[in-house]
């Protein structure tokens, strides 16, 4: 008989993860997907329902990792909300399963999972194509995924100056006082990314954001917004002039407004810079392209399991 499964709530799931755990566990996963082996990785393209009537959309994401032992899969509801709106934009719950016996090892919370995955791919994408020396990060967003991607980049890079922009200014001036460090609001977005070294947009925008004639040459953009096929943050000039990464390049064709309607190429997925199939063009102007993967979750929530289990053990 199989135990029931064990319910992981979100503060457990904040107390469990940590990014210097994440990020080795994550590069190692995003190269085992670009090497498209079965029995490492098998990840279907995101399966997405329209909630027409919420203006909303749930996508389901499995991931399967034979080597690895690990099933998974996470319930994720995204919407396009009215400025204002006190509904959230995102919920996500994430179920593990015992590959074996088909049976449910643990339901935890999906939001801290996402957040901190999220932001920490970003942060890989980072260390590898940014180049050396960057000093100045622009983050454009001030939401959840805006706070894990200035906890994560500023726990693991040294930047002097951090700029932070958002659609009003209330909740620019909310993130730059819940955070700390030499971060400075900023009234337009042009104007906390002219001459930024490192660009993030963790934006709802579904219409660009971010336009290439404000980005210095040899910048490196995280576009982790806009993930529908008519969705954009950036505009055409800068995916069209930048090299181009993504997680999924699957994903990136059928899921990436930016990627699509721009008619931009995708030169290589980060797993095959890490696997060293690709090259890492530091010297040029990059985007990565965040689509976000089930296989992200699996080893994430595997993470949660392993340290969950251990402290269940020890007490």
């Amino acid at each position: 008989m199989v135990d029931p499964p064990v319910i992981i709530w979100e503060h457990e799931v904040g107390s469990l993860l940590r990014y210097g755990d994440l990020i080795p566990r994550l590069e190692d996963a995003l190269g085992k997907f670009s090497r498209r082996e079965s029995a490492e990785v098998i990840q279907p393209v995101r399966t997405v329902v329209p909630l027409q009537k919420h203006g909303g959309f749930m996508g389901l994401m499995p991931t399967y990792m034979e080597n690895d032992g690990v099933l998974c899969t996470k319930f994720v509801c995204f919407y396009k909300r009215e400025e204002g709106s006190t509904l959230p934009a995102v919920q996500a719950t994430v179920v593990l399963l015992d590959p074996e016996y088909g049976n449910i090892k643990a339901v935890m919370d999906g939001e801290v999972i996402t957040d901190m995955r999220t932001a920490a791919v970003s942060a890989i994408s980072a260390k590898l194509l940014m180049s050396p020396g960057a000093e100045v990060l622009a983050i454009l967003g001030t939401g959840k995924q805006a706070l894990s991607h200035y906890n994560v980049f500023t726990e693991i890079f040294y930047f002097k100056e951090v700029r932070v922009w958002s659609q009003t200014k209330e909740r620019v001036e909310r993130f730059v006082r819940s955070v700390e460090g030499p971060v400075r609001g900023c009234s337009s977005a042009e104007e906390a990314v002219r001459g930024a070294d490192v660009i993030v947009t963790v934006t709802r925008s579904t219409e660009p954001v971010l336009y290439g004639q404000w980005v210095k040459a040899g910048a490196h953009v995280a576009a982790v917004g806009a993930c529908r096929p008519d969705w954009r943050e950036l505009d055409d000039m800068l995916m069209k002039s930048a090299v181009v990464y993504t997680d999924s390049r699957e994903g990136a064709l059928s899921e990436s407004g930016d990627v699509i309607l721009s008619g931009a190429e995708v030169f290589a997925e980060l797993g095959d810079v890490i696997n060293g199939t690709k090259s890492a063009q530091r010297e040029k102007t990059t985007v990565f392209k965040s689509l976000g993967m089930g296989v992200e979750d699996a080893v994430s929530a595997k993470l949660v399991f392993d340290q969950w289990t251990a402290k269940a053990t020890k007490s």
